[in-house]
């Protein structure tokens, strides 16, 4: 209780929440409580926060929007620090784009379009937050981010601000040196270029329609369950593998793109985990390839 007033004094806020079910902020709709959750507004909060953990020696997740995130059923121990909607004001320069981490990609692409900047088309549609998709250079229809990426800043282990140029960020597929190192992502900026509005909105409608028309947007999810393995399509190695609507309680491989594991309604975290895992070991014998998740797990076990 001491760690609860401690952080409401320093916040002066009241969105410190104990026995948060974190199925309230992931796209999955799975989780356990968090002891502590917390959405904070700025980088000085952040540090507040996090000061006050090591003080108790309480741990600290930091998490962002959610959409690529499984947290397993008995909850998160400690404080998770929740960097979204109250992180996310984005504003323009010219071509760049500077926008806080917890800015949905979707926001941003709607700011690009409206200032006739082109080049964040293929991140548009993407159901994440910009720190998210920083952290783990998160790509779609041949863009990724270490495209259009400038400067990131994050916040260090030693509650310090620093700004890392892209060729500091060692990005590669669904990698980047943030998460090895603990950074914290507090913002970015991106470099556009100018482009015609209405081909812009076009190709944003085009990817929108693809994105309707093979990916389950109908259900609960975390996006791509798996990572691209070198030479194959995992959606396409789950497929042949005869995994396609494969069900195990409430979780379903996806009968429209058997890369998407979903939630029908009440799935546990369980068996989820169970289904990947099932997935893997059928893909595996049949194929020889082993599916390495691109879902985030975090919780207890």
């Amino acid at each position: 209780m001491n760690v609860i007033e401690e952080l409401k004094s320093v916040l002066k806020q009241q969105n410190v929440l104990q026995c948060e079910s974190m199925a309230n902020h992931t796209s999955f709709r799975i989780g356990g409580a968090a002891d502590i959750y917390i959405s904070p507004h700025n980088a000085e909060e952040i540090k507040k926060i996090i000061a006050v953990a090591e003080k108790h020696n309480v741990a600290v997740n930091i998490v962002g929007n959610g959409s690529n995130l499984l947290v397993r059923d008995k909850g998160i121990r400690g404080i998770v620090i929740q960097i979204a909607k109250d992180m996310n004001h984005i504003s323009v320069e010219g071509q760049k784009i500077k926008a806080q981490a917890g800015a949905l990609l979707s926001a941003i692409g709607a700011v690009a379009l409206q200032h006739h900047l082109k080049g964040f088309e293929f991140a548009s549609g993407i159901p994440g937050s910009l720190g998210g998709a920083v952290c783990m250079n998160a790509g779609a229809y041949g863009g990724e981010m270490k495209d259009i990426v400038l400067e990131v800043e994050v916040l260090t282990k030693e509650l310090e601000c620093k700004t890392l140029a892209v060729n500091e960020l060692d990005f590669a597929y669904r990698h980047s040196i943030i998460p090895e190192k603990g950074y914290i992502v507090l913002s970015a900026v991106l470099q556009l270029q100018k482009g015609e509005h209405d081909a812009i909105e076009n190709r944003m409608t085009e990817l929108a329609e693809q994105r309707r028309q093979k990916q389950p947007l109908n259900f609960a999810s975390a996006g791509s369950t798996f990572k691209r393995p070198e030479g194959y399509f995992a959606g396409k190695l789950i497929s042949d593998a005869g995994l396609k609507g494969y069900r195990i309680g409430d979780a379903q491989v996806s009968e429209k793109h058997g890369g998407f594991v979903i939630n029908r309604g009440n799935a546990t975290c369980a068996e989820v985990m169970e289904l990947i895992k099932h997935c893997q070991k059928t893909v595996f014998e049949k194929f020889g390839v082993l599916l390495e998740t691109e879902v985030k797990v975090i919780g207890e076990e």
